[in-house]
């Protein structure tokens, strides 16, 4: 009898009934319990909904959802009531969130979430360095869509059939990008790359992703106002190592951020932050990079730190670098320190047409150290080159690494080239590393 009245209970599970014996509740019942609290949301001014990502206008709409849910459970018998309270919450989550990934997107580990579109299988997430498929999931194409308006709506923003992708940014600063179809052939795609936390120094060190030495060398760069360029793949750290490098820069200096997404968190007390603005719906109230540089010069910068140079912003960074405004700080997308000058002419063509060879004496004259950045297979970020830019001759950029990581032996090692800029250092009275001293005996 106990056998039958297993299966019995086994079955009514399965097809989503609610079990008070079990404390199942059934699928059936979660639907209904969905619906009513999407309902009492919808209910909702507009305006309260507008800032339903502030915390404490968050917790007055789940109250408010809680009271109403209250009412609902009494229907049920005690035994399931706290189950019921909990799932409610859960629900109210999903929809004043953003509904079965909202979970990865509290998990402070959880660095990057990608919706490859509808159905199990299709939602993937990065820890640790790692991608991992999450056992959530969207049920259909529009839950998706529902998700994309939710994020994009707001910012005044639309990603639909005559404007297939967007760019946009969460209020927590995570950086998102959806397309849908027909460019995206297996259903809407969504990846959020979400803002995290910039690590400290002494953090940074215990990663791994550079040692005291290392360190050393960089505090004196800085102070020197030496132009160095971060180069490095994407998530390899280097809005990380930029903060890192804005760090050293000394408080009695007026710095000037241009970001196209806002990450870099300065302490100094002279610090003026611009941010770049996407088109809006009818495509027009646009504020590139290029233009918020151009800005910065008008503003008497004593350093300019760009977030990352893409297109034609680049040659007004060179230039700004070459005319006074030393000690300015860039990133970009490169695997090594040559790759990073090839690209840096690649965009300064993107916006002008000139002679190879000026735009190389352009980057020659105004940079004098590129960074490089790497990401390893177990998922850490290092440091893994510190590189001179020698000057122009013959045609071609002449650099000469300083210091670099060797994987085999996990430790870096001085390539015994004597850095030019030494004499710069030495010039400003900059104490100089032991280690680099003792190079130069």
């Amino acid at each position: 009898m106990s056998g039958r009245t297993n299966l019995m209970k086994e079955r009514l599970v399965r097809s989503g009934r609610t079990v008070v014996s079990e404390t199942t509740v059934g699928q059936i019942d979660l639907q209904k319990l969905r619906d009513k609290i999407k309902m009492t949301v919808l209910q909702m001014d507009s305006e309260t909904l507008s800032k339903k990502h502030d915390p404490i206008v968050k917790q007055k709409i789940t109250d408010v959802v809680m009271e109403t849910i209250q009412e609902e459970c009494k229907q049920y018998p005690i035994i399931l009531r706290e189950k019921i309270h909990k799932k409610a919450g859960e629900i109210i989550e999903e929809v004043l969130g953003y509904g079965p990934i909202e979970a990865l997107r509290k998990d402070p580990e959880v660095t990057e979430i990608m919706i490859n579109g509808s159905g199990k299988g299709n939602v993937w997430y990065e820890k640790h360095g790692r991608l991992e498929q999450a056992d959530v999931y969207f049920p259909d194409e529009q839950s998706i869509r529902d998700l994309i308006e939710k994020i994009v709506s707001p910012l005044g923003r639309r990603c639909d059939e005559s404007s297939p992708y967007v760019d946009a940014r969460l209020p927590d600063g995570s950086r998102v990008h959806a397309i849908i179809p027909p460019l995206a052939l297996k259903g809407a795609t969504v990846t959020i790359r979400k803002h995290s936390k910039l690590l400290s120094i002494e953090e940074q060190i215990a990663l791994g992703t550079f040692t005291e030495k290392e360190i050393e060398l960089l505090k004196a760069f800085i102070k020197a106002r030496l132009n160095i360029f971060i180069s490095g793949g994407t998530g390899t750290g280097k809005t990380t190592a930029l903060n890192t490098l804005s760090s050293f820069i000394p408080d009695d200096e007026r710095i000037i951020t241009i970001e196209d997404s806002a990450e870099l968190k300065l302490e100094q007390p002279h610090v003026v932050s611009l941010e770049a603005r996407p088109a809006n719906m009818e495509g027009k109230g646009e504020v590139t990079i290029r233009e918020l540089v151009r800005n910065a010069l008008r503003m008497r910068p004593t350093r300019i730190v760009v977030g990352e140079c893409r297109a034609g912003e680049t040659l007004d960074m060179l230039q700004a670098m070459n005319t006074g405004h030393e000690g300015s700080l860039s990133t970009g997308h490169a695997n090594s320190p040559k790759d990073m000058l090839l690209r840096l002419e690649t965009m300064v063509l993107m916006g002008f047409d000139m002679p190879i060879s000026a735009i190389r004496q352009q980057i020659a004259a105004a940079l004098d150290i590129i960074i490089q950045y790497q990401r390893f297979k177990d998922g850490s970020r290092k440091l893994v080159s510190i590189t001179e830019v020698l000057g122009y001759e013959n045609g071609e950029i002449k650099v000469a690494d300083i210091l670099v990581y060797d994987e085999n032996k996990k430790m870096y090692k001085a390539t015994g080239h004597v850095p030019k800029v030494i004499e710069k250092i030495q010039r400003k009275g900059i104490p100089m590393p032991k280690w680099l001293k003792e190079m130069m005996k």
